[in-house]
């Protein structure tokens, strides 16, 4: 061969290498794998520093390849690391939008760039994604009120720590304990505090409720982001006592971490509602992965205990299963719990 069919044929291979880099970078980014960005909403709970630990565990298992960012409970961040994994190349994004209202740019972003998106834990209140992965946080709500409602004999008074109502999850849980108590327990007073998720708010505004009111008898706290500060509130005033002491105050978290199932368990609190924080992560992954697969899905129960809803044209729901959790794993209000050492529960396995 001659030098210049040589060099011919150095630049034939050469392209023909640029090219095959080009399609799998349709794909992946040169491994093979898909890649796909997540980005995590805070990493300041144990609940969400629990899904964080599953995720890269599930991506592994599914032959994705993961670029993440942390939002750190800010919008204006979540949209920021949005363009950031646009530019990283991922061919779809799972998110947990803790302000649902203002991502729904980011979304119409994703949308014209046809990257899809799978919504982790909240549901934003425009825009489409793929598939929401969330438990049913009505039911979180009712679970909490009927728990305490039995309890407290349906009579005396309550603090209920929400979350943020500008979150559809703090809305959620909000508006369903609120009904079902007017429904099924109308003598229990209910005291609302907003707090934003943030637990020296929580501490300060129960503080306050329980200097005003000394007869609250139930705290429902939408978020074991509440749980230190309430604790060290009821130790500080003695209240911190056994169930069946007469100042027990009976306390509900939603989350089921591993500190609350101790804590049920120990009789300083009594009830939580486990998010499944695992599996989040794991179906959070698979629809992603499905999506870029050119997957689709209906309404209807799934082969994981859970039922997929559609909460609006565009907008699928997979509801997964969240348990009520109390010391004695019975039925209040007719709903069944499990006791805080099921080795179900995700808080049991981590």
């Amino acid at each position: 061969m001659n030098r210049k069919s040589m060099a011919v044929a150095a630049v034939v291979a050469v392209s023909a290498l640029l090219m095959s880099a080009c399609n799998r970078g349709e794909t992946s980014s040169g491994s093979g794998r898909p890649v796909i960005g997540v980005d995590y909403p805070r990493s300041d709970t144990d609940f969400w520093n629990s899904y964080i630990k599953y995720v890269p565990q599930y991506a592994k298992e599914l032959g994705l390849e993961l670029k993440t960012t942390n939002s750190q409970n800010d919008v204006a961040k979540l949209s920021s690391n949005v363009q950031t994994l646009i530019s990283q190349g991922v061919k779809g994004i799972a998110m947990a939008p803790q302000d649902t209202a203002a991502i729904a740019p980011a979304l119409q972003t994703l949308a014209t760039k046809k990257i899809p998106v799978v919504s982790i834990d909240t549901r934003p209140d425009q825009g489409d994604v793929f598939m929401v992965v969330r438990a049913d946080n009505r039911a979180y709500g009712e679970k909490a009120c009927k728990f305490l409602g039995t309890k407290l004999n349906a009579s005396g008074k309550v603090v209920m720590l929400q979350g943020d109502l500008a979150s559809i999850n703090g809305r959620d849980r909000t508006e369903a304990f609120n009904d079902c108590m007017k429904k099924n327990y109308p003598a229990i007073t209910v005291f609302g505090e907003a707090t934003n998720w943030d637990g020296a708010i929580a501490s300060q505004k129960l503080q306050i409720r329980l200097t005003e009111h000394p007869d609250i008898k139930g705290i429902y706290m939408q978020s074991s982001f509440a749980l230190a500060g309430t604790l060290q509130l009821l130790k500080q005033r003695n209240l911190l006592v056994a169930p069946d002491d007469p100042k027990h105050v009976f306390v509900v978290s939603n989350d089921g971490i591993p500190k609350e199932l101790q804590e049920i368990a120990a009789g300083n609190i009594d009830a939580t509602v486990s998010q499944p924080a695992d599996l989040y992560a794991k179906y959070a992954l698979h629809y992603l992965k499905a999506a870029i697969d050119g997957k689709t899905f209906q309404p209807g129960r799934t082969d994981h205990d859970s039922t997929i809803i559609q909460v609006r044209p565009g907008v699928l729901e997979d509801q997964l299963s969240a348990p009520l959790v109390t010391r004695d794993g019975g039925a209040y209000g007719g709903i069944q719990s499990v006791k805080p050492d099921d080795k179900s529960l995700w808080g049991n396995n981590i």
